[in-house]
């Protein structure tokens, strides 16, 4: 088919791009009504919630439990907004745990937290002189009571509304690369928006609820560039205003919108054709917003304990902490190539990617050194691409200085890697795929083959991606159902091997089969082994190891735990209980002296432990009478 006969772009881009206008022609051989935004977002609308609308099931699941459950400012809904909003994210968290804060920088994101919050207020807030009671509760959907029950229940309206913040962050995001990055050329936009929705590699940040704050974070960045570009056509202070606000909501979700300080610049540049000194005077009100976010963050994080040295080497917290200085390096730079690995073919998936999952690396590997070439290939044609002021300049950035701020090259995010942490970069990543289909169909002669071909290529990626995400999305109904799934994908996670021990122990009280139960308990006592052989100073591992031991009637294994704990943290307040419980299995196995001395031990633990000194009162009344007994007459 002759060049003629397929309807071209007319008009010089880059004038079109300068002034704003959009004009297009269409392609003979695609239907027109499918070039139609209203089309395309319910195409997208659609499709958000056929491949999410089943996690609307599922209940609380990772961290949702200490960002919701057991957060008592979204418990007691807008009141608590104040305290959500001059606070560490997860001081209430710390605060049940009696510790400070355990994560380098803190965690300042409170928007997501202040949906959560409103959310409560409806579906009944808790008052405050009660809200303690219930967010120390552990909620498990096999385990919970009627109270209980409703909070779980209450997560199917948080699932619904995560996928509604999904669904018009990706209608934003189509209108926001049709009106700016695809002026002409509104089929790439939609094909990029439809390829981001349907990525498996999303299933957390939908699936999981705290993880809302990726969510809102790139819904207002799109919101941000679209008022941006509307100030700079229609020349209206209202419009800058609200790219403004945007601005600032995004920073408020997360701090991803620092990015924006180089791309809204470049964005500039490269569709509206402005000079690299317009394209940084245009950008410069924006950081009279980044300015007052980081007053505002710096104020609340001030007062803030900063994370001790106990953290510093806990795995859990620093994922890096055995690693020398080149061996961390060594492994951010591999690690970051796992990113790439997943959006080019997402499988398997889990849930945490933690310490020892992802080996230490040194600079003797090859994958260390494939991931460099590749990173640096990447920056290499981003300069390359900034020169022709081409399109893929902007994917390529939106991709790289996103995954800047989670490979832990600049920041330490606390964790190796994580799938949702790549929601931003995997927009990026859409956008460059997308362009390369759709410029590949059109290479394709006859021209016929290529469209069919395109659309024969989508319907199979659908499908793929769709069974599965949908899929993923059971996995994470339930801690329980998560980790024992991810557990057969990263045999080696710390988390993963700790979190499938303690919902072994924790469920077995509900297994009538006196076998299986021994056979759980004996399995999450293997599991906390493992995970204790990773962290020797693990204290939680060693409490709950304690608790399987109880279970099992296995008091010398129990007591072993109960001293190690005492040895690293003397003061831990379930430690003179947990002696208590001891002594009564020593006491019923008749072991009386060990269960004696047991009580001893709480004593100097907790001189007021009134159950330890009943309890050795009656055993000295016992050795009294039977000493009576056994005197001659």
């Amino acid at each position: 088919m002759a060049k003629s006969d397929i309807s071209k772009t007319v008009t010089d881009t880059r004038q079109q791009r300068a002034s704003g206008s959009k004009v297009m022609e269409y392609d003979s051989l695609i239907p027109r009504w499918l070039y139609d935004f209203k089309v395309q977002a319910v195409v997208i609308a659609v499709l958000a919630f056929v491949f999410y609308g089943n996690t609307v099931n599922n209940g609380y699941a990772l961290d949702d439990t200490i960002v919701i459950v057991q957060n008592e400012y979204v418990l007691e809904g807008i009141s608590g907004i104040p305290d959500i909003l001059t606070k560490d994210g997860y001081d209430s968290y710390y605060k049940h745990l009696g510790s400070s804060n355990q994560v380098s920088g803190g965690r300042y994101r409170p928007l997501s937290f202040i949906t959560f919050a409103i959310e409560q207020q409806f579906l009944g807030a808790v008052p405050q002189d009660k809200v303690d009671s219930v967010s120390q509760h552990t909620l498990l959907p096999e385990m919970a009571s009627p109270y209980e029950q409703q909070f779980l229940h209450n997560m199917h309206v948080r699932h619904f509304f995560n996928v509604l913040w999904f669904t018009l962050s990706v209608i934003v995001l189509l209108y926001f690369l049709r009106y700016v990055v695809f002026r002409a050329e509104p089929l790439i936009a939609f094909l990029a928006v439809l390829l981001f929705t349907i990525h498996p590699i999303h299933t957390e940040a939908i699936a999981n609820v705290k993880s809302r704050d990726e969510i809102l974070s790139l819904l207002f960045i799109g919101l941000t560039f679209i008022f941006a570009f509307k100030y700079k056509e229609l020349n209206k202070k209202w419009l800058l205003a609200l790219a403004l606000t945007s601005y600032f909501l995004a920073f408020m979700s997360k701090e991803y919108a620092i990015t924006l300080i180089a791309l809204l610049p470049l964005s500039f540049y490269l569709f509206n054709c402005y000079s690299v000194r317009k394209s940084l005077i245009t950008t410069l009100p924006y950081l009279a917003v980044v300015v007052l976010y980081v007053m505002i963050r710096l104020s609340i994080m001030n007062g803030m304990p900063t994370r001790n040295e106990i953290a510093d080497s806990d795995i859990q917290v620093n994922p890096y902490a055995y690693a020398s200085g080149s061996e961390k390096i060594a492994t951010e730079i591999a690690t970051s190539l796992n990113y790439l690995k997943l959006l080019i073919y997402p499988h398997p998936l889990s849930a945490d990617y933690s310490y020892n999952q992802i080996p230490y690396r040194d600079f003797s590997s090859p994958l260390v050194w494939f991931s460099l070439v590749v990173h640096l290939g990447l920056l290499f044609n981003l300069f390359c691409f900034f020169k022709k002021r081409s399109v893929l300049c902007f994917g390529v950035a939106f991709y790289l200085f996103n995954l800047l701020l989670v490979n832990n090259f600049i920041f330490d995010i606390g964790a190796t890697m994580g799938e949702r942490l790549i929601y931003h970069s995997s927009f990026g990543f859409a956008i460059v795929l997308a362009w390369l289909l759709y410029k590949g169909m059109e290479l394709v002669k006859p021209a016929i083959a290529g469209r069919v071909g395109l659309a024969g290529l989508l319907m199979l990626i659908i499908v793929l991606c769709g069974f599965t995400t949908i899929q993923r999305n059971k996995d994470w109904k339930s801690d329980f159902i998560l980790f024992n799934h991810d557990i057969n994908v990263v045999p080696n996670s710390f988390l993963v091997n700790a979190n499938v021990a303690s919902t072994l122990v924790n469920m077995s009280d509900l297994e009538p089969d006196e076998k299986k139960r021994n056979a759980d308990l004996r399995r999450g006592v293997a599991l906390f082994s493992m995970a204790i052989r990773m962290q020797d100073n693990y204290v939680l591992g060693y409490m709950n190891r304690a608790v399987a031991y109880m279970k099992l009637m296995e008091v010398d294994s129990m007591v072993m735990d109960l001293e190690k704990i005492r040895s690293l943290y003397p003061v831990h307040p379930q430690l003179p209980m947990m002696y208590y419980y001891a002594g009564q299995g020593y006491a019923t196995q008749g072991k009386n002296d060990k269960a004696y001395s047991l009580m001893q031990t709480i004593l100097q633990l907790n001189p007021g432990f009134e159950p330890a000194r009943y309890v050795m009162r009656h055993m000295d009344s016992l050795k009294a009478v039977s000493s009576a007994a056994d005197t001659p007459k």
